[in-house]
């Protein structure tokens, strides 16, 4: 078909200057979105990446979360999952899929859940129920533990294993309660009951391990909050691990962490107990001591008072005894000077020796060795932490690098020049083109400048 050289049609744009076109309009129209949905399509390939859409009763949209953004995402989401998102819109050239690059995932009824945590403490804090005032001491030393929590769960096992290590002698009753889904709540009130009339306890542990808002979510109602505040023996609440915080945590008359630290906390240690037994009877056995001694020095001085002929004789003897001692301590002494002068003298003469100042030389060559061992491969480890600095950071300026984000460097064939700007060509140009892998030769038809130039 011929076209006339007055061609008065528009002119027409390129399939990738109308998408590129449309991606900016998106981006710059759509700084960041909150969508909510149906997860479908979910795909997870090699890369990393998540691709998937979102939909509702009438449209879908596609969506990307790349690796550095989904990593932080610790429960993988499925098909048919209500989720929310968080986002930029913008389009995916090569195609021309409208898309959303998803920054942030969440499940859709988390923020009402949060909402509901929220408005409930406010709540019950109003009422004084997390009054530092109001909560009961501990017993120093119980006589019985109640533990509310599964019979099934880890939680029961760790409080179990730590009271046996501590103190096994206290008894210990488990109030069984479902601590997850709808009749968790309910269930966990009546638990609670049962120990109040079954009345041995005399500290009671409500609690289970970890998992997620919504496992933890029976801990949160204010049924259970108010049962808890309203128990009259002391309560320790031991809710999922040290990050997980709930209204039972706040009413209850201590807070653990996790259930082992809740066990440690209610119960004594039996070897401190051991300790403090042990020290009481030492301090026993002194003082029935300095009784003693007490005793024998009144029973010295009354008898010194006492006149008898014999007391002459003894003290007699007593001084022969003083003066043999002190002659055979002053012969002892004497040797033992003598025998100190000798060995002295020996170790004089033993350091003079040449094997010890070799063997002394050698130790010394040898530390030296092994530290310059040790620097040198320090210094190898220090330039080759360098050099791939170095790397890294050539690479991130490299041309190479820029080409493979999809950037192109074109040259004009007569002479190597790099194009910028359009007006640098004119028609039948030959042109070469330097990709991210590999390069083409293309001739220029036709160049279309900027209405400004």
């Amino acid at each position: 078909m011929n076209t006339p050289f007055n061609d008065s049609r528009p002119p027409a744009l390129s399939v990738s200057e109308l998408n590129h076109q449309a991606k900016h309009l998106l981006e710059t129209s759509f700084m960041q979105v909150w969508v909510e949905g149906e997860l479908s399509g979910f795909s997870r390939p090699s890369s990393g990446h998540w691709y998937f859409s979102l939909k509702d009763r009438k449209c879908q949209v596609r969506c990307a979360m790349f690796k550095g953004f989904n990593q932080r995402i610790r429960t993988l989401p499925k098909e048919g999952d209500q989720i929310r998102i968080r986002g930029k819109v913008t389009l995916y050239e090569n195609r021309g899929d409208f898309q959303i690059i998803v920054e942030h995932l969440e499940p859709a009824g988390l923020g009402e859940l949060q909402l509901a945590y929220e408005e409930l403490k406010r709540k019950l804090q109003s009422e004084g129920l997390f009054d530092v005032a109001r909560k009961k001491p501990l017993p120093a030393a119980p006589r019985h533990i109640g533990v509310v929590t599964s019979p099934t769960g880890a939680a029961i096992h760790d409080i179990l294993t730590v009271l046996a290590r501590r103190c096994p002698a206290i008894p210990v009753t488990l109030y069984p309660t479902a601590v997850q889904g709808k009749a968790a709540t309910a269930d966990i009130v009546r638990a609670i009951e049962a120990a109040q009339s079954h009345g041995v306890a005399d500290v009671l542990i409500i609690g289970r391990g970890g998992g997620s808002l919504e496992d933890l979510w029976c801990f949160n109602e204010e049924a259970v909050a108010r049962a808890i505040a309203g128990c009259r023996m002391p309560t320790v609440s031991a809710v999922g691990h040290e990050t997980d915080v709930t209204i039972a945590d706040f009413v209850a008359d201590l807070r653990a962490p996790t259930p082992s630290a809740a066990a440690e906390k209610v119960s004594p240690d039996q070897r401190e107990w051991s300790r403090q037994v042990e020290e009481k009877q030492h301090r026993l056995e002194n003082a029935i001591q300095r009784s003693l001694q007490r005793l024998q020095t009144q029973t010295g001085h009354l008898t010194a008072r006492l006149r008898d002929p014999r007391r002459d004789l003894m003290d007699k003897a007593q001084r022969m005894d003083e003066l043999d001692l002190r002659l055979g301590k002053a012969m002892m002494t004497a040797l033992s000077q003598q025998q100190t002068r000798a060995e002295h003298l020996d170790q004089r003469l033993r350091a003079q020796s040449p094997r010890r100042q070799l063997e002394q030389n050698q130790d010394m060559l040898d530390r030296l060795t092994k530290a310059l061992d040790v620097a040198i491969y320090r210094l190898l480890d220090n330039r080759q932490d360098r050099l791939s600095h170095t790397s890294q950071t050539l690479n991130l300026v490299s041309p190479l690098a820029t080409l493979g984000r999809g950037y192109a460097i074109a040259r004009r064939e007569s002479d190597g020049m790099i194009i910028r700007n359009a007006a640098d060509l004119t028609t039948g140009d030959t042109i070469h083109t330097r990709l991210a892998r590999g390069s083409v030769n293309a001739t220029v038809t036709s160049v279309n400048l900027p209405e400004d130039s």
